[in-house]
């Protein structure tokens, strides 16, 4: 049987049968804590540690469902190819909400965990906690950060927003789809943006633009505020 765990097919098959089984208990049991990609990073882990399965063995497999992040991300463009009409009368309002929301995540996060006093590599490493794994990875590297701790808060911020956005976003009064998908994708990323499609198409696309275009803001102005930051308060 270790044999088994330590070929690539191992990773893939796990990945895939934790989240297909996650999905069908988040149908039955319409729990907010019963989202997909929690159960299945929880069954993983326990999997893992109960068989004593190395990660370097599971990540054999588990990199090629990483592989195909990217793709997924561009394949979005199908559905804002046949949105493109009614994004384009929303434009200028779209992209000053994403701006606006992405400024002032990265601005409250320095803020609040400089108020906590913690050390300066955690600020530099969670600045960029709303953007998707593989861009808030780089900006961390050059922020001079822990790749490590941004990966994992990156994921719970996603998991937070897909559990609970779309329930915050209604209680607050907000209704439009368009406005609950720029929220979702602006602040959970591509986790974000799957809860997004179960609203609706159009709440998906809207999250999956938001989810580039912050992503592009975060990765040009993420170093300079630290730098600004982190200069006035030393």
């Amino acid at each position: 049987m270790q044999e088994f765990f330590q070929l690539p097919v191992f990773g893939v098959f796990i990945s895939i049968i934790a989240f297909a089984g996650a999905r069908e208990l988040r149908k039955k049991f319409n729990y907010a804590l019963l989202t997909p990609v929690l159960v299945a990073i929880v069954f993983i882990i326990g999997f893992l540690l109960i068989f004593n399965i190395d990660y370097e063995h599971y990540n054999r497999g588990g990199r090629y469902i990483s592989f195909f992040l990217g793709p997924s991300v561009v394949a979005l463009g199908v559905f804002f190819y046949e949105k493109y009409e009614e994004v384009k009368q929303h434009l200028k309002v779209f992209l000053l909400s994403v701006t606006l929301g992405g400024i002032t995540g990265i601005l409250t996060v320095i803020i609040f965990l400089f108020l906590l006093k913690v050390p300066g590599f955690i600020i530099e490493s969670l600045a960029a906690k709303s953007v998707t794994t593989p861009i808030a990875i780089e900006i961390t590297k050059l922020t001079g950060g822990i790749p490590e701790i941004t990966a994992g808060i990156v994921i719970a911020v996603g998991i937070f927003g897909n559990a609970f956005g779309p329930f915050i976003l209604k209680k607050l009064g907000i209704k439009s789809k368009i406005a609950i998908g720029t929220a979702l994708g602006t602040a959970a990323h591509g986790i974000g943006t799957a809860r997004a499609f179960e609203e609706s198409k159009l709440a998906g696309v809207y999250s999956g633009l938001a989810m580039c275009v912050n992503g592009i803001i975060t990765a040009l102005i993420t170093p300079y505020l630290l730098e600004l930051f982190l200069g006035l308060v030393s």
